[in-house]
């Protein structure tokens, strides 16, 4: 039996929608001994919009952008999944880890939704084909629609031969970057204190 990440994806959602979670990523580590399901979870749109009513804004962050997920929810979450996962071995073999936690302030971004929920927030992310000369990228993402996302370069100093281009070219007119959506190879979200 193959190892299905979309059956386990969608059986993980339905058990964190009953938890008022939400899945943010699932992962399948083989390399490693045990091998690793690492899951990613955080409070659904609703919890969140709640989180953020009652503390407003937690180490200056918007509670609203932050995942509000605590012990509790991955122990109960894990101990759910872990018992589902179990039943209908969807994980083939005896040996496994079952990891369950936040996606971290480093939170990979990922989809659409994604880029548009932190959109004001510093990222990093890596294309698949140059934008400018450069495939690395940091800034404030400051748009995202459908097709692109753009990045506010003055953000951050920028790296790279691609970067002095857009640096010239920044003082011409503003730093701003639009790289496509289908050109995002990875990216993640870059904390700030």
């Amino acid at each position: 039996m193959a190892l299905n990440l979309d059956q386990i994806r969608s059986a993980a959602q339905r058990v964190a929608a009953s938890h008022g979670l939400d899945v943010v990523d699932v992962e399948y580590r083989a390399g490693a001994k045990p091998r690793a399901l690492c899951v990613f979870i955080e409070k659904n749109a609703e919890q969140r919009a709640r989180l953020a009513a009652e503390t407003g804004a937690v180490d200056g962050l918007p509670a609203e952008k932050l995942s509000g997920v605590t012990h509790d929810d991955c122990t109960s979450f894990s101990r759910d999944f872990g018992t589902l996962i179990d039943i209908e071995d969807m994980v083939p073999g005896t040996e496994y880890t079952l990891e369950v936690s936040s996606p971290g302030l480093d939170r990979k971004l990922r989809t659409l939704a994604d880029f548009q929920r932190f959109t004001g927030s510093l990222v990093k992310l890596q294309t698949f084909e140059p934008v400018a000369g450069n495939r690395h990228w940091q800034g404030r993402l400051t748009q995202g629609n459908a097709q692109e996302i753009t990045l506010d370069l003055s953000a951050l100093k920028q790296k790279g031969k691609g970067a002095k281009a857009a640096a010239k070219a920044g003082k011409e007119k503003s730093q701003h970057l639009e790289i496509a959506i289908a050109n995002i190879e990875k990216a993640s979200l870059v904390p700030e204190f």
